[in-house]
């Protein structure tokens, strides 16, 4: 089984051109998807759907795994254990394949994906239904996911 990876990227991250537009978080810029706004979330994000129309091929996908594994010294055997999580999900509109809002994560775990998708489709569902803004949803799972999932039981 995989390590557990870490419920936010770790390097700090400097703001490039390319990266906007963003969620400037303690890491980094996180990029979003253009597209997505709280004027156009009815014909974006909140439209059934949606992710299908923007989400990466695999191909790419995979490929950006590859390059990761390699980067964090994961042996590619192990590319099944691991998921290319957008920290700022199409569903909540992160950008879909800026390297600013990609990461490795492990499926299984307390940092997992299998547990952040959980938290993916609540903050969708609040934006869709005006309980969170978009921009504060955002930052919210791109600063901390593991805070915001804590924060949002709360409530």
């Amino acid at each position: 089984m995989p390590p557990a990876t870490p419920t936010a990227p770790a390097p700090a991250r400097t703001v490039t051109p390319g990266d906007l537009p963003c969620v400037e978080t303690s890491h980094g810029c996180i990029s979003t998807n253009p597209d997505v706004t709280e004027a156009t979330l009815g014909q974006s994000i909140c439209v059934t759907g949606y992710t299908k129309t923007v989400r990466p091929s695999t191909s790419y996908t995979n490929g950006v795994k590859k390059k990761l594994l390699r980067e964090a010294g994961i042996d590619e055997a192990e590319i099944g254990q691991y998921e290319l999580d957008h920290i700022i999900p199409l569903g909540v509109g992160g950008h879909p394949r800026k390297l600013s809002n990609l990461m490795l994560q492990g499926w299984d775990g307390e940092d997992g994906a299998n547990k952040k998708d959980g938290l993916e489709r609540k903050l969708h569902n609040m934006v869709c239904a005006g309980k969170i803004a978009l921009a504060d949803a955002q930052y919210c799972i791109a600063e901390d996911w593991g805070a915001c999932a804590s924060e949002l039981r709360a409530r």
